[in-house]
């Protein structure tokens, strides 16, 4: 088709990333560009970077280096960097990568077609600024495709209490939350286009607190009861939450709620107060644990999933084992753990570091305790009845793979069921990642 160019956009990161990388897509698609899967044919490339993984940076640099050839080749072809570490790093990119033709921070991305026009009469083009202009709005009425049956909905952004590990503060801003209207009429749309589960997602999305229509503030909970009002729309999920601000009326949603899944993702970091008053978390190890106690007795059957950081500045063994006694304590469906990275700018980047070589031991620890959790709760799944979302074909003829209430992966063989449906199925086997399932009869 004439005048159509081809646009590639590699996503690092969060799921919040992904969100970002369809809707740069549905702008782009205004200025004529459609996705491709292969940089080689593209003709423009962005990296879609995150700030939050050790050496985040370099990674970007090592990335765009592999470019290079590939520009040589075709001087008109456009590379940009969006995302976390194109706000944190901005002009240094463009100075020490030439081959950059455009840096857009993830609050400004809705202004990347204008951008990427710059770039065509010759320019190089940045936007690193927090806008006053709202990027949602700016989005809306872009043409949007057909849609797989699961997607992702940011609600909020930004965060505004400052642990003194994370960047997000001052890459996404302060927080900032979409009124209620304008994610109910994208959910409508989403699920207009085939999609039957939503996940909302924040950087603290518990901390929603968006205008509703009557100008009012509605907590995360009023906004979930009104999504579950929408025909068609079977799963509701929401991510990354804070302890800080998981509130009655969210925890009562868990139990009252059908259409909101049981799995909370709910990171702590620590279990060692000494440590979570150094993160400037704001909660003790006994807060964190009273509240999932509360969490429980609202959804008993809640998987819980949390974050960990090991090997934080002046962290002693004493502390390191205060967090594998409250990761015994709590039992967990899945968790996600991490050595300490220092992020420049932030308070715990200017602390004593500890020896990597002490980090890496304490990690490999706690991960056999988490691994042993997340197995234990998986293997418990096999003789119950689950429904199951199917996405798509598996690996072998007939199977589909499809996620459970509780997140985790099953397939079925020999499976009747299409995409986009949810069926009861009775789990028959706990894999190493995965479970295994058969059709339940209706």
């Amino acid at each position: 088709m004439a005048g159509v160019r081809k646009l590639f956009i590699k996503t690092y990161g969060c799921q919040m990333n992904v969100y970002d990388s369809e809707r740069m897509a549905e702008a782009m698609s205004g200025a004529g560009y459609v996705e491709t899967d292969s940089p080689e044919e593209a003709d423009m490339i962005v990296l879609n970077t995150c700030h939050i993984r050790e050496k985040a940076s370099e990674k970007v640099y090592s990335e765009l280096g592999r470019f290079r050839d590939l520009k040589a080749q075709r001087p008109d072809l456009k590379i940009g960097v969006a995302g976390c570490v194109a706000q944190a790093e901005g002009a240094e990119i463009m100075r020490r990568q030439p081959l950059v033709d455009l840096v857009v921070g993830p609050q400004s991305y809705h202004r990347l077609p204008e951008l990427e026009a710059r770039t065509r009469k010759g320019a190089r083009a940045l936007d690193t600024d927090f806008p006053v202009d709202d990027k949602f709005d700016a989005l809306r009425g872009r043409p949007r495709a057909r849609r797989g049956p699961t997607a992702f909905l940011t609600v909020q952004e930004g965060c505004d209490k400052f642990c003194a590990f994370c960047v997000v503060p001052y890459t996404r801003g302060a927080e900032v939350s979409r009124p209620a209207a304008r994610v109910l009429e994208e959910a409508r749309d989403l699920v207009a286009r085939g999609v039957r589960e939503i996940t909302l997602l924040g950087q603290n999305v518990n901390a929603y607190h968006g205008a509703g229509p009557d100008g009012a503030g509605w907590s995360l909970a009023r906004l979930i009861r009104a999504l579950s009002e929408i025909d068609d729309l079977a799963r509701i999920r929401f991510t990354t939450s804070h302890p800080r601000d998981m509130s009655d009326d969210l925890i009562a949603a868990h139990g009252e709620c059908d259409k909101l899944m049981p799995y909370l993702h709910l990171p702590v970091q620590s279990g060692s107060d000494r440590i979570l008053k150094r993160m400037n978390r704001g909660h003790s190890a006994e807060d964190y644990i009273r509240l999932i106690g509360r969490i429980r007795a609202a959804r008993p059957d809640i998987l819980i999933s949390g974050d960990f950081i090991v090997g934080f500045p002046e962290e002693t063994e004493a502390d390191f084992q205060a967090t594998l006694d409250l990761i015994a304590e709590v039992g967990y469906g899945y968790a996600f753990s991490f050595k300490y990275s220092p992020r420049p700018g932030t308070p715990a980047a200017e602390r004593d570091q500890l020896d990597e070589q002490i980090k890496s031991e304490r990690l490999h620890r706690l991960q056999a305790l988490i691994t042993t959790q997340q197995r234990a709760a998986q293997d418990a799944m096999v003789g119950r009845h689950v429904g199951v979302l199917f996405e798509k074909p598996g690996r072998l003829a007939g199977q589909m793979v499809g996620k459970s209430d509780y997140l985790h992966a099953v397939h079925v063989a020999d499976c009747t069921a299409a995409p986009g449906e949810l069926r009861r199925i009775e789990i028959i086997e706990s894999g190493p990642n995965s479970l295994a399932g058969r059709l339940v009869a209706d």
